[in-house]
């Protein structure tokens, strides 16, 4: 059995759907407003609710943002760009039908690389991103018997994004997912937040022995909420799989639906092929042509990636891998780190810079439970207390605690003019600091005994003697060669 408890004569083939909800201020084919959490059925006008003799019109926006998507990962972007009908009624689409793309998809091929913790990399092959709308949402109340339905989300713009039946294990679909989320937010296109829909994922999930190369029949799993639920609810569908065939059973082709509480999926309804859908081209929207102009203007627009930033990281300011993937997880982390590279110049400084945003930093806005995005500190004040605890004035745990709460507080002060205002500039007089030594050793005889006799690493005690008696303002290694030289006096 694997870790997961997976029987390991057989493999699991996993494909993703990933719809990521555009960040458009207008739905997909009407003008109707997309803001997320108002009153219900508010974002609506005749062409939401599909009233006769209305006529869709394209947002424009939505093609930028799915060619940014499709050259972020390396696909091919279709130049002829034709929309049609998919056919099917739920209460919460109007039209009885979407808008999408079949036979046209926007982006075709390409594939978003992963790290895996065991450092291992792999490239998640994608067979498509297509433009598409949301549908509205149905809403069961408690206690309530009706079905309620809120047609703020539909129209609402989407991408789904298609991969191979390439991963192969619940931890290669956690990651991929939080790869997927991290390069929509840094193409600014969707906000990544599963818990409110505007990136949702569907799991097309089957098993075979290993060492077949014929797909078995797949089940697709949705309403999976977090990254987390996507992994349970692999493991559970392989489990139930794999027991069914050990007992002689058939898989039919169907989609279930993930139980969070339980971690166990159930059906919903036999799996729709695609000729359920009636596909036919949409006659009330133009096609759209990609031309060459405005693919070069696209790619003159793309932001720097993750994984561009994580490499220059390494590369350029000589970081780590892990703390380099630790800065380039949230985009608006990683641009302020950048920022900060800029004025200081030795691997050193971009080091000690990484410790400032993943330590002092990331705990302050843990604290005020804001994002990166909220710092208010100027990247020129993180460089200047790098400067500041490089050149020994002030210690990193005092500026930590105590010199960088008072420039998120004065943020037009200078760190040196700051630390001088509250005494915490630390001394590094060989004069001053030689009587306070001699007056701790005198202390402690017994101490320095055991010193002399080979016990070395007593050095701290008479460390933590000197800071408590100076609080905390002597220069750690003038001091630490001090003590250390008047130890061997004695």
């Amino acid at each position: 059995m694997s870790k997961n408890g997976i029987s390991e004569k057989y493999e699991i083939v996993i494909g993703l759907e990933v719809h990521a909800q555009l960040r458009t201020q207008s739905k997909a084919y009407s003008g109707d407003s997309t803001e997320f959490g108002v009153a219900p059925n508010s974002n609506v006008s005749v062409l939401t609710i599909a009233h006769p003799g209305t006529l869709p019109r394209f947002n424009e926006k939505v093609l930028e943002y799915a060619v940014k998507m499709g050259i972020a990962c390396g696909s091919e972007i279709t130049r002829y760009n034709v929309f049609d009908r998919k056919n099917y009624f739920y209460p919460d689409l109007p039209k009885g039908y979407q808008i999408t793309q079949d036979k046209t998809p926007i982006c075709r091929g390409g594939a978003i690389r992963i790290t895996l913790p065991s450092g291992q990399e792999k490239d998640i092959a994608l067979t498509r991103i297509h433009m598409e709308e949301d549908a509205g949402k149905s809403l069961h109340l408690a206690e309530e018997l009706d079905t309620l339905v809120d047609l703020n989300r539909a129209g609402v713009p989407l991408i789904e994004i298609v991969t191979d039946p390439i991963l192969r294990t619940p931890e290669e679909a956690y990651w991929y997912l939080t790869e997927v989320r991290r390069l929509v937010r840094y193409l600014d296109i969707c906000d990544g937040n599963m818990e409110e829909g505007s990136m949702r994922c569907d799991a097309n999930i089957s098993v075979r022995l290993k060492g077949e190369t014929a797909f078995r029949t797949r089940v697709e799993v949705k309403n999976m909420n977090s990254f987390r639920n996507v992994e349970r609810a692999i493991i559970f569908e392989a489990k139930r799989q794999i027991e069914a065939y050990e007992a002689g059973e058939t898989i039919k082709g169907e989609t279930r639906m993930f139980d969070a509480p339980t971690g166990s999926t159930y059906s919903l309804r036999n799996k729709e092929s695609l000729n359920d859908y009636r596909y036919f081209c949409e006659p009330d929207l133009q096609p759209v042509i990609v031309s060459e102009e405005y693919l070069t203007a696209i790619k003159s627009q793309m932001p720097a990636l993750p994984r561009e930033l994580k490499e220059k990281f390494i590369n350029q300011y000589g970081l780590s891998d892990y703390d380099a993937n630790v800065l380039v997880d949230i985009k608006e982390t990683a641009l302020y780190f950048d920022e900060v590279c800029k004025s200081l110049s030795t691997p050193a400084q971009y080091k000690a810079a990484a410790n400032w945003l993943t330590v002092p930093v990331k705990s302050y806005l843990n604290e005020q439970a804001i994002g990166m995005e909220e710092f208010t500190l100027p990247a020129s004040k993180i460089v200047e207390l790098v400067k500041l605890v490089e050149s020994n004035q002030v210690s990193f745990s005092i500026a930590a605690q105590n010199l960088f709460p008072a420039l998120i507080a004065d943020p037009t002060a200078k760190a040196e003019e700051k630390a001088k205002e509250l005494d915490l500039i630390q001394t590094s007089d060989i004069d001053a600091i030689t009587p306070i030594i001699d007056e701790i050793l005198a202390a402690y005889p017994a101490k320095v005994a055991e010193y002399r006799a080979g016990k070395k690493g007593i050095i701290g005690m008479f460390m933590g003697e000197l800071r408590r008696k100076t609080q905390n303002k002597v220069d750690p290694k003038t001091a630490s060669s001090l003590i250390e030289k008047r130890l061997e006096e004695v």
